[in-house]
């Protein structure tokens, strides 16, 4: 790396847990120490970063992108370069992408496939999780090899995308049951995909073909619906879940009930559902109005985002994504006459962390360790990475950014460095920027101006059995399982039908 040691002074470092003025050292990509006033020997060959009135913050994780992903008709347009170098620029040192197989097809040929894509190009560290697209033996023993042998400790099953990647409740409890097993996370998407496919057919019959006719078709309630089934499912094979992008409140409602009712799971709201809102799905200009166009859709009542930071900051919603799935207008336009042919996708992973801060820290709604905890902290200890990536500590990664919370930038697809000509934040003023962005201990992005080489992330394997996640159930495994009722047997008479 080209460089070995790093020291970052005067700065506040902040937790999820405390913030404290101190020094950060870092040596061969390692924090080595935290503390006031160090002085690292020698000073010959150290490169000194002034953090005075900035806080000292870990890199985000980036819980859910698609980078590169062939998808209705397209691919998305920022691969893992160009995704891996605008994450950097917004303060995201690792992306979860998903290796999706088609039904029918290998989950561990799917992950090699995304593997290959991403390890000549990423310019920081990611992780994959993997899709149950489809169930059988041979998915099963796909599934525990994947957790064995290439670190993947997360699942996701689609409940929508009919005869693509749905799979029906039966697959879900199988699915669901192996990662139990297996000690890996559950993964939903929450939307009820037989009731889309067929208000998409009534609002196509409807003449209804523009992108309003996305979100009508597939209304809050579908996905509160499937958020329910869900939870309810994984609960009845003691499961922990994790409920991706969350869209609306009735589904965060869900979530926010079942946490209070001591059901493990997690839910993922993201830039998107947080920042904007689906009132743009009735705008009179059909490609401004497609750009917004994702599953589940964002939702026409505008004071969505804002309850959903509110359960975000209070620990009823636990982490942020991003969904990252961009294509241009151009791409959009695949279903200038009919939305359900729109490839669904917005962008996100380089505005995360700034809208996140101004929805929530700068609001109000939360203070600068809960932004940590939501943008870092909790997804690594969900997924098993903790406390080498999540936490500024001696002994972690260094993936660190130095962040000032005065300055402003106004988000644009004119100066944003998405592969994508359009910009769902468009004109959003945000307080708080990142300074500069170090990941493994190389300052890769300073002042605006990068220093990355494709290819230098690393994929991060994630052990089983994530602490902050299985503690619990496996003491319930243990103690709150039903048993069968002692009686002395019944030796009267029974009688049937003759």
């Amino acid at each position: 790396l080209a460089q070995q040691r790093l020291l970052i002074k005067g700065g506040k470092v902040v937790n999820d847990d405390c913030s404290v003025v101190a020094d950060v050292y870092v040596e061969d990509g390692v924090v080595q120490q935290v503390g006031p006033n160090l002085n690292p020997e020698p000073p010959t060959g150290l490169v000194v970063l002034d953090a005075t009135d900035m806080l000292v913050i870990p890199g985000g994780i980036d819980t859910h992108t698609h980078m590169q992903f062939p998808f209705m008709g397209s691919k998305s347009k920022d691969d893992f370069y160009t995704g891996t170098k605008a994450a950097i620029a917004g303060g995201t040192t690792m992306i979860i992408d998903f290796a999706i197989p088609q039904k029918g097809h290998s989950l561990i040929e799917a992950f090699d496939t995304w593997k290959s894509w991403a390890d000549p190009k990423v310019c920081c560290d990611y992780s994959l999780h993997v899709a149950v697209t489809w169930w059988s033996n041979k998915v099963k023993e796909e599934m525990k090899s994947l957790v064995q042998t290439k670190g993947v400790n997360s699942f996701k099953m689609f409940m929508a995308y009919k005869d693509l990647y749905m799979v029906n409740d039966e697959e879900l409890y199988a699915a669901f049951s192996c990662c139990k097993e297996l000690g890996a996370v559950a993964q939903v998407h929450a939307e009820n995909g037989e009731l889309i496919a067929q208000g998409a057919k009534k609002m196509l019959a409807m003449g209804i073909t523009g992108p309003e006719g996305h979100e009508l078709c597939r209304p809050e309630e579908v996905e509160a619906e499937a958020t329910q089934r869900a939870i309810t499912i994984a609960n009845a094979v003691n499961c922990p879940l994790f409920v991706v992008h969350v869209m609306s409140k009735s589904a965060a409602r869900v979530i926010s009930n079942a946490r209070r009712e001591g059901k493990v799971v997690y839910g993922e709201p993201i830039a998107a559902s947080l920042g904007t809102d689906g009132t743009h799905y009735w705008n009179k200009d059909w490609a401004h109005a497609a750009a917004y166009v994702m599953g589940p859709p964002l939702r026409p009542d505008p004071s969505t985002p804002g309850f959903l930071m509110n359960l975000l900051a209070n620990d009823d919603l636990s982490v942020t994504g991003t969904d990252n799935c961009t294509f241009d207008i151009c791409q959009k336009a695949l279903g200038k006459d009919d939305f359900t042919k729109i490839p669904n996708g917005v962008n996100g992973v380089e505005d995360r962390m700034s809208v996140i801060w101004e929805k929530g820290v700068y609001s109000g709604k939360m203070d600068e360790n809960r932004f940590v905890a939501v943008t870092s902290t909790n997804a690594a200890k969900i997924f098993n990475l903790y406390p080498k990536k999540g936490r500024i500590a001696v002994g972690s990664d260094a993936d660190i950014v130095i962040w000032d919370p005065k300055a402003t930038r106004t988000i644009s697809a004119k100066t944003h460095h998405q592969a994508n000509n359009v910009n769902i934040f468009e004109g959003m003023i945000c307080h708080g920027v990142p300074v500069a962005t170090i990941s493994r201990g190389k300052v890769v992005y300073k002042g605006g101006a990068f220093n990355v080489t494709a290819g230098e992330g690393k994929y991060v394997s994630r052990p089983p059995f994530p602490p902050y996640v299985y503690k619990r159930v496996r003491q319930r495994e243990q103690v709150c399982q039903p048993v069968p009722v002692k009686r002395v047997p019944y030796t009267d008479v029974v009688s049937g039908t003759p």
